[in-house]
């Protein structure tokens, strides 16, 4: 009997039947495999959730003469990108987490009144700052990280790496680019200040209380303007980061060239991050379409320039890809629609017709998977 089970389910000497991919040309573990603990390890490093298993447990015989065969199941190649993912991946995500937890432990400390201290913000988010600004094609994958229950402290510390990854794209000096992060990681401070049922309040917020969450930027701003670590247009920046070019946004309606730039890098960074991740109301969607509708549904509401630069950052799908797409199917990039990057043509895997993702706006591209 085969059937599903989840990776906390797993136990040493069940076996697998079906071919293991995570973003690779090759299996990370084979069909026939009995898995072993270091087999649990790869699992859970590329993120597996679900495998498929015979409903059995070898005996120990078993175990011990195929134990040469399951050594070799995993190939070179998936050493080498197993190793390469340790170095680039185990490490950055755990900088990744020590930060969301340093940043919730010194929001905690804002709710209960203690001051802004925007020296140990500064410490958290520096070290992950630099490190993501060379490891960009890492920013993709920023939404998985988050969980709806810790949303607002991951949202923060997500917030900081992508501005600062959007005024390096746009070519600020890199002392810029860092004070930028810095006001990202900030630019929701002000919601200690807000009621806490109403930040986790499952249901859609009522006009009363979303004017009391539509308060947090001037309590962002007033909880940081007399600290002189940060520079007063980043200051600014933060009070303006919900503000729209087409002056549908808040708190004070600007439009046009009364928003500065650094406020729409902020927005673009804040509005992108929170439409990718699972939030207590909303299922997450993928960072293509979320990058797609903020450039055409929304078209008029940020500087056309940033959203060319999330584009940048992101990485366009290129001929050759392997992609996962929001339906479900795999398939490859055999050409690219230079008017619509985003919405390339797909060889699906296992079947001969092209899929052109122009004609069928209802599938988008899920992610990068190669």
């Amino acid at each position: 009997m085969e059937n599903y089970r989840n990776l906390n389910e797993l136990r040493p000497g069940a076996i697998i039947v079906e071919d293991i991919y995570a973003n690779t040309a090759f299996p990370i573990i084979r069909k026939g495999t009995m898995l072993e603990i270091e087999h649990l390890e790869v699992l859970d490093l590329f993120n597996i959730k679900r495998v498929k298993i015979e409903e059995r447990i070898a005996n120990r015989v078993q175990t011990e003469q195929r134990e040469e065969e399951i050594t070799n199941t995993i190939s070179s190649d998936i050493e080498q990108l197993l190793e390469n993912k340790i170095s680039r991946t185990s490490d950055l995500h755990t900088m990744y987490k020590k930060a969301v937890n340093d940043y919730k432990r010194e929001f905690t400390s804002w709710r209960s009144g203690v001051k802004l201290d925007i020296a140990k913000v500064r410490l958290l988010i520096m070290p992950l700052l630099e490190t993501y600004m060379e490891h960009k094609k890492m920013l993709v994958v920023l939404n998985e990280y988050s969980n709806r229950k810790e949303y607002l402290f991951h949202h923060a510390v997500s917030v900081g790496v992508l501005t600062s990854a959007l005024a390096s794209e746009l070519d600020y000096p890199k002392g810029t680019t860092l004070q930028l992060g810095l006001a990202g990681t900030l630019i929701d401070c002000g919601m200690a200040k807000v009621n806490a049922g109403l930040l986790e309040k499952a249901a859609f917020l009522t006009k009363d209380e979303f004017t009391e969450v539509k308060k947090h930027p001037i309590l962002s701003y007033q909880m940081m303007q007399d600290s002189p670590l940060l520079r007063q247009e980043m200051k600014l920046a933060v009070l303006q980061h919900h503000e729209r070019m087409d002056g549908s946004g808040y708190p004070r309606g600007d439009r046009g060239e009364k928003i500065s730039q650094l406020s729409q890098i902020l927005a673009v960074a804040d509005v992108f991050h929170a439409m990718t991740c699972e939030r207590v109301y909303r299922a997450k969607e993928s960072p293509y379409k979320v990058a797609e509708m903020m450039k055409e549904e929304d078209f008029g509401k940020f500087d056309p320039a940033i959203l060319d630069a999330l584009y940048a950052v992101i990485g366009m799908p290129d001929v050759g890809d392997k992609v996962l797409l929001t339906n479900g199917n795999v398939g490859e990039v055999v050409s690219v629609n230079s008017n619509k990057p985003l919405r390339p043509n797909i060889k699906l895997q296992g079947r001969d017709d092209i899929l052109d993702l122009c004609a069928n706006r209802s599938v988008a591209i899920e992610k990068v998977v190669n």
